[in-house]
């Protein structure tokens, strides 16, 4: 186990690694000149263009840039974001916290509403009720998140609030503040749970499928046990296993992914700095949010590893 913990480890920062690489190569390819749009609309002369581009460094070789990034990422500095004039780290931290808030209870409402109509569905397989949920997911997780949630946000009309996580003039009590922050959610929350439930239902009725025919439920029906004590004693539990190993694989997907859910309805996180960043381009901040997006992809995908590991047997015993 501890040599598998450890080759996982090691395969990780060296993903991590090339992300790091990858994210500094990948946005010095994007068009658009920092500098010229730090100061469009300004009047200024060559000589102030070319001691603003020395101050920032982007007038060096491409090598020493990269020398110099790598050196203060590992360090874990990522520099000072163009736009905002502070530190990328403290931008990333500030951002952080309501992309979790969103990302943490869609995906819990998501795997809840899955793994319910992903029983209900391999339990009932060819029902109506079946034939519509799988046909309803498979619907909404064929749309573009963006254009779902313009959608939701036109049917509603000023029934929830398209945009922000809060009014500035709440009061300031600790109630009044998670109501308001609950209504501002409503709107993105509902969006990701759309199109992302579907990965759990149909994982869950494929798996639950698979287990129905499975000859320890043809004995626990011969000991006279019901039918939904066998359903939710014996099939379900074994079923479960591939399901619980992608939510926490997709989790780290969720986080990156909810860059165009939180444009659409600027919700203050990662992924509204993100978009931000991209106009610029503001290079730290981009470098910096593509860092640590990855790497919640990455840290996602070793523990759903070690996660499987424990909880199947099998593979402990291989």
């Amino acid at each position: 186990m501890i040599r598998h913990l450890a080759g996982k480890v090691g395969g990780a920062l060296v993903s991590l690694l090339f992300v790091v690489t990858l994210g500094f190569l990948l946005f010095r390819v994007i068009p658009g000149d920092p500098v010229v749009a730090m100061t469009r609309g300004r009047p200024v002369t060559g000589d102030q263009l070319a001691e603003l581009r020395a101050r920032l460094g982007v007038d060096k070789p491409l090598g020493e840039q990269f020398v110099d990034y790598l050196g203060a990422a590992l360090r874990g500095d990522f520099g000072t974001s163009y736009v905002y004039s502070r530190p990328v780290l403290e931008l990333i931290g500030e951002r952080l916290w309501p992309t979790v808030l969103l990302t943490g209870t869609s995906t819990a409402l998501a795997v809840t509403i899955g793994l319910w109509l992903g029983i209900r569905g391999a339990w009932r397989r060819g029902s109506r009720s079946d034939r519509i949920s799988t046909g309803l997911a498979l619907a909404q997780w064929a749309m573009p998140t963006f254009w779902l949630g313009m959608l939701l946000s036109l049917a509603t009309g000023d029934l929830f609030p398209s945009g922000g996580m809060r009014y500035p003039d709440t009061p300031p009590d600790f109630l009044s503040q998670s109501l308001d922050v609950a209504h501002h959610m409503v709107l993105p929350c509902l969006t990701m749970i759309a199109v992302v439930y579907a990965q759990y239902l149909l994982v869950m009725r494929s798996s639950l499928l698979e287990e129905m025919h499975a000859d320890y439920l043809t004995t626990a029906r011969a000991k006279g046990l019901r039918d939904d004590v066998v359903r939710r004693r014996h099939a379900v539990p074994n079923a479960l296993l591939p399901t619980v190993t992608l939510v926490f694989l997709h989790l780290g997907l969720v986080v990156s992914g909810a860059i165009t859910v939180e444009t659409v309805f600027s919700w203050p996180g990662l992924g509204l700095l993100t978009y931000e960043a991209l106009t610029g381009p503001d290079l730290p901040l981009l470098q910096g949010t593509f860092v640590v997006l990855a790497g919640a992809v990455i840290t996602m995908n070793v523990f759903a590893d070690l996660l499987y590991r424990v909880l199947d047997p099998r593979v402990r015993a291989s």
